[in-house]
């Protein structure tokens, strides 16, 4: 090979190393702006994976609570009734502590976040109430509640019991 045949091969070595150099820029560019779309992405989707998680402990933790409320209120309802059968004898010991005892509860229930349906006055509402009686009244507007059978309890926005309740017109 001649000196010249040597000269010009190295230039186009060096074209080829200039042209693939500039192509490994672009690849490298594009890389980037690949990768860093990747972890955008995995950003957003661990993002939504801690919303869900967070969403999803709520409601176990408010099914929970729910679950263990519901199996309290015959105690509570029993409780009641006892108060109410005690009605004839005033300051009886006995009624004076089932009425501390149901404070008690009251308490307990307001401390976890559980809430009384509120029922008498209040206009009937199906997705609250359970109407088991009706009465005529015409001094009463239509649908409203005038007697609380039953307590209903509700947990945040679960409800947790119905209230029983007389409904009038």
């Amino acid at each position: 090979m001649s000196k010249e045949e040597k000269d010009l091969e190295q230039e186009v070595v060096l074209e080829e190393t200039e042209e693939t150099s500039g192509e490994t820029e672009i690849s490298i560019d594009e890389m980037k702006a690949e990768y860093e779309d990747k972890l955008f992405r995995l950003a957003a989707e661990y993002d939504n994976f801690r919303k869900r998680t967070i969403k999803e402990r709520d409601m176990i933790a408010a099914s929970s609570v729910g679950d263990a409320v519901i199996h309290l209120l015959p105690a509570m309802d029993n409780l009641s009734r006892a108060i109410a059968a005690l009605d004839a004898e005033e300051d009886s010991p006995a009624k004076q502590g089932f009425i501390l005892i149901a404070r008690q509860f009251d308490e307990a229930f307001a401390n976890i976040g559980i809430e009384k349906i509120p029922a008498v006055g209040s206009q009937f509402d199906p997705n609250l109430h359970n109407a088991v009686m009706h009465i005529d009244d015409e001094s009463v507007g239509d649908n409203v509640i005038v007697e609380e059978l039953m307590p209903g309890y509700k947990y945040k926005e679960k409800i947790i019991r119905h209230s029983m309740v007389k409904v009038a017109n």
